[in-house]
């Protein structure tokens, strides 16, 4: 058993700080310099991005998130948090938050973690399914902020868990508690948030990872093919992106004889913009419009018991080995 006092890193996105325009155009403008999210040839992007994209889609973006706002901030900050106090308390040990883009970073969570004495850190990002656009990121993150470091933290980082369990488990249980409380519905949908085709192309594992979470959670929950399925939502430019895609999907269901619809997006570990906004109210305009009668819109298993035992589960292997 390892005796050196360990510590967990959480790693989500990020946010903006607030649902303002500036905010908003400051992180997007991070987000989107990642060669990781986005691989174009920096003289064409560059202009591209400052002239053309921001201007535009920032304050666009910041009345979406002001629709969705918490009290306490962004969902996505606000139920980051959680995760952290909810894990501290179940392992008993120091749980700090680092997001790949905006506050707080990386190096401030893993440096608070060594404050109180973490000599090992376990370093979970919260992307169940791998991607170079996500958990590579957040590796590239820790290379960069430690390139001139002289001594090198012993961390230990979560590649993926699409597959563990106790997340097919967690996910199978909000289904069923959204069963007794809303009805059961025709069909369920796992919509995930998608990437370029281009990356899966050159080798990206992400969209193996989706069918693989989709076939186990059918698995769980005993659903035949033509009662579950899956799209990719939140696709961004003109170039081919994972399909099927969510806002055409669900034109079609509905001439399938598919009139109510439960839909739940298993790439998302915490509520935020995509879900509560886009997957929520957007996409439920779509179905309804397209003829549908009922559509239930499942909440991410955020700060969820099941949730944080399946995080809890991680840890303790990584400490174990």
């Amino acid at each position: 058993m390892n005796n050196k006092k360990t510590g967990v890193l959480l790693v989500n996105l990020g946010t903006p700080t607030a649902p303002t325009t500036s905010a908003v155009k400051a992180f997007l403008s991070e987000f989107l310099h990642d060669k990781r999210v986005v691989d174009m040839n920096r003289f064409l992007w560059c202009p591209l991005l400052h002239g053309v994209i921001l201007p535009i889609r920032a304050p666009k973006v910041a009345k979406l998130y002001q629709s969705v706002w918490m009290d306490d901030g962004s969902p996505l900050m606000v139920y980051s948090q959680r995760q952290v106090k909810a894990l501290q308390e179940r392992l008993s040990m120091p749980v700090a938050l680092g997001m790949t883009y905006g506050q707080p970073t990386i190096k401030s969570g893993i440096e608070l973690l060594e404050e109180q004495g973490c000599e090992e850190i376990v370093i979970l990002p919260l992307y169940p399914q791998y991607s170079r656009t996500t958990t590579a990121a957040v590796f590239d993150q820790i290379a960069k902020q430690y390139k001139t470091t002289p001594v090198l933290p012993n961390f230990s980082l979560v590649h993926n868990y699409h597959d563990h369990p106790l997340y097919i488990k967690a996910l199978a249980e909000s289904i069923r508690l959204s069963w007794d409380k809303n009805g059961k519905g025709d069909y369920v949908l796992c919509s995930y948030h998608g990437i370029p085709q281009r990356f899966v192309d050159k080798g990206d594992i992400y969209a193996q990872h989706c069918e693989r979470t989709t076939e186990l959670l059918a698995q769980e929950l005993e659903l035949m093919p033509e009662q579950i399925g899956m799209s990719y939502q939140s696709r961004f430019g003109r170039e081919a992106w994972l399909q099927p895609y969510t806002s055409e999907t669900l034109k079609e269901l509905t001439p399938k004889g598919i009139q109510s619809l439960d839909i739940i997006s298993p790439a998302f570990s915490s509520d935020c913009l995509e879900t509560l906004e886009e997957l929520s109210e957007e996409c439920k305009e779509i179905f309804m419009e397209a003829g549908g009668q009922k559509y239930t819109f499942i909440p991410c298993l955020n700060d969820d018991a099941l949730h944080i035992e399946m995080m809890a589960n991680i840890v303790s292997q990584r400490i174990s080995r």
